[in-house]
Order: C-alpha cells, then sequence, then structure tokens
C-alpha cells in the first residue's frame, strides 16, 4: 500500500499540495487536461521553480484571467460531476467540497447546499481542490498521513470581515487532527488544505515507521521569518504498524446452566454488538466443573451485554476489565468468483502479512447451491482476492 506522508512544518495550502504532488512525479501536461475537462474558464496554469531558505520547491500558480462568480457547493458539485474527470477522482474531489460545505453551514448556522463558497469557489481554489484529487490518482496513493500542524496565530480579513487564525472554518475541519496551536505568525493552514485532510487523511502516529521512496516540495506563497514556507510530501510505505485499541472483557463462571443454552446466548450477545464471545471449560471450588464465558466488547456496551448475561445464565456476578489489543488493520471486500459474490477480511498491510479470510456464511451458500466442496469455494475465494490485491 503507498502512502503519502504531509511533513507540514510550515502548514499546508491548495497550491502546496499541487506543487508537492507535481514535484513528486505528476505530470503538469496531464493535469492540464484533467483540469479542462470541468467547465471552468478564466484561468492560467503554470509552475515555476522557488527556493526557500535554500531548498528547491515547485511553485504551482493558477492566474485569473477574468471575473469569477462566487459558487454554491451545488453548482461545484454539478460542475465536478458533468465534467469526464475518472469517477475515482470526481469522488474524491467532491468529498472535499462536502466536508468544507458542513463546516460552513455549521458556522453560519445554514444548510450544506445553501453555503455560499467565497475565496473556496474561486476558480484557483477550485483547481487546488481538482488538481490534489486528480494528483493523488495519478501517483497511485492508498493511503494519506499527515504530521502536527502549525496552526499560526493572530487575525485575517475575510469576505464576513476580520476573523481570528486559524480561520473559524479551518479549526472546525482540524478537529480530530494533532496540532500546534499558536505555532506560527500567520495563517498557517488555509481552509482548502484543512479540507483535504478532512476528507482524505488521517493524523500520523509519531514516530512514523516509514520507508521513503520520493520526495517533492511544494511552495507556498509567502516568505516566513521563522522556517522555509514549504509542504514536504514524502511517498513511501508503512512498516511494521499495528493497530491499537481498548475494549472490556467481561466474563462469568458458570456450573448450572443447561449447555444447550450457550449457543443462544452467544448469538444474543454477537448480535448485541459483543466483538468476540468464548467459552473455556474450567473447575471451580470444591471440584466443580463449570464454563468460563467471557466476552470482549466496546465499554459503552457494557451494561447492555451483562443484562444479556444476567438474563439468559444462571450467573449472579460478572468481573469486567479493561483490556488494550494490537491488531492488525482489516477491510471487508467483495470479490468476484466464477462460483458468485463472497465477502472476503484482509487483514495486514502497511508491511505486515497480509491475511485474507473468505466470509464462512457466504462460502457455504455457494457450496451448496454449486453443490461442490465448501473448501473449494474458499480456495477460490483466496486466489480471486489475491487476483485483485496486485
Amino acid at each position: 500500500m503507498k502512502t503519502a506522508y504531509f511533513d507540514a512544518f510550515s502548514g499546508l495550502s491548495g497550491d502546496m499540495i499541487v506543487g508537492a504532488i507535481l514535484d513528486c512525479g505528476a505530470d503538469f501536461a496531464q493535469l492540464e487536461r484533467a483540469i479542462s475537462a470541468v467547465p471552468i474558464k478564466g484561468y492560467r496554469l503554470s509552475t515555476r521553480r522557488k527556493a526557500s531558505s535554500g531548498i528547491s520547491a515547485l511553485k504551482f500558480d493558477v492566474e485569473v484571467t477574468e471575473p469569477q462568480p462566487e459558487r454554491h457547493f451545488g453548482e461545484i458539485r454539478a460542475m465536478i460531476d458533468s465534467s469526464s474527470l475518472a469517477e475515482t477522482v470526481k469522488r474524491r474531489a467532491i468529498a472535499i467540497f462536502e466536508v468544507l460545505a458542513n463546516a460552513e453551514a455549521k458556522i453560519h448556522n445554514t444548510t450544506p447546499d445553501h453555503v455560499h463558497f467565497h475565496e473556496v469557489g474561486a476558480v484557483d481554489s477550485i483547481i487546488d481542490i481538482i488538481g490534489t484529487a486528480w494528483g493523488i490518482e495519478q501517483l497511485g496513493v492508498d493511503d494519506l498521513l499527515v504530521s502536527p500542524l502549525p496552526t499560526g496565530r493572530g487575525f485575517a480579513r475575510s469576505q464576513h470581515g476580520v476573523i481570528p487564525v486559524p480561520a473559524p472554518a479551518t479549526a472546525e475541519l482540524l478537529t480530530g487532527f494533532a496540532v500546534k496551536v499558536g505555532d506560527g505568525g500567520a495563517e498557517m493552514v488555509t481552509p482548502t488544505g484543512a479540507a483535504v485532510l478532512r476528507a482524505l487523511a488521517r493524523s500520523a502516529e509519531i514516530p512514523l515507521n516509514f520507508e521513503i521512496e520520493k520526495i517533492g516540495y511544494g511552495a507556498g506563497t509567502r516568505d516566513l521569518d521563522d522556517r522555509p514556507n514549504v509542504l514536504r510530501l514524502m511517498l513511501g510505505r508503512e512498516r511494521l504498524t499495528l493497530d491499537t485499541d481498548t475494549m472490556l472483557e467481561i466474563s462469568a463462571n458458570i456450573d448450572d446452566l443447561n449447555p444447550q443454552i450457550y449457543d443462544h446466548v452467544m448469538d444474543r450477545l454477537f448480535a448485541a454488538g459483543a466483538r468476540d464471545v468464548t467459552l473455556t471449560p474450567t473447575i471451580m471450588k470444591k471440584g466443580r466443573p463449570a464454563i468460563t464465558l467471557s466476552v470482549i466488547a466496546d465499554p459503552a456496551n457494557r451494561d447492555t451485554l451483562a443484562k444479556i448475561i444476567f438474563t439468559e445464565t444462571t450467573t449472579i456476578g460478572l468481573r469486567y476489565h479493561p483490556i488494550s489489543r494490537l491488531k492488525l488493520s482489516r477491510e471487508i471486500k467483495e470479490v468476484e468468483t466464477q462460483y458468485g459474490k463472497i465477502r472476503v477480511k484482509i487483514s495486514g498491510g502497511h508491511g505486515n502479512a497480509i491475511t485474507i479470510t473468505p466470509e464462512y456464511e457466504d462460502c457455504r451458500r455457494l457450496a451448496a447451491q454449486h453443490n461442490i466442496p465448501l473448501r473449494t469455494i474458499l480456495d477460490e475465494a483466496r486466489a480471486s482476492a489475491r487476483a485483485q490485491l496486485k
């Protein structure tokens, strides 16, 4: 899986993102053709090298050659939908505008479709967003990470008057991202840059175990006194990355329940959100054989699952405690096979071995339908998933 890491020590903006993407190898002439597929006019695109603190970066410029109207989110979405851009590029670009519309709607107490974009509705911002969506596709990026972001400080002027830095829309969009409040003497992250992050990226866990394959630099417009105004884009792959989370383990020792009931109890617990349910034979005091019922669950589901256990079993007490988990990343995909569609769980990646687990019920149904061995369906599902991953 190819990963793009935005090293945003100077913040980021739409033109810096596009400049860094082009500096990493995306073709400018192809970018021009992609932008020309969108029904907008009155602009000229160019690039140039610009040095900042001795670092040579690519400056992407959009020159506006005629007056532009202010645009609503619905108008921009229709423009993108009507273009001949690839569907994946359309979806990414619209997703960026959508998160921005939602943020603006919340701030101005209106609805996303009634949001009137001012700065971001301008042709240069539209091109920056579409260029970013296109460039990610061109570089073959599957995952976007970003370093902690400087928010800047002070005030700036907008169509609505004087506003604090970061701008309200920017602050809203950066909710959940790692930021350095007050770092930088001006606006460091623009609404366009923040919208790209909200729609497509996630905060990187620092330190990041990362294998770098290529580096590009996108230049900003201003010269900063305390740092080079460039965005560093690193292309590469995460290595040996494990996801972590915290769950609850709920358990009870039961020595007087009809064993036939456990199957029903497990079904109810899974239906109520249990992540895992296990039954373990054990020996209690005075040599009594028993079963330890253990449930792994989200903390928020504790009371719901406890009620089911108290209702369906004979236990009169439960134990629970938090547990931490290390786990491989996973996703569910549907693959086409000669026998029909089968869901598979793909675990791993980011430098870990990939495990493919076909959905048992899908395979069992198709095995019965075609009257062939179940393991034949399982093998076919794994082979189809591997071919899709290549």
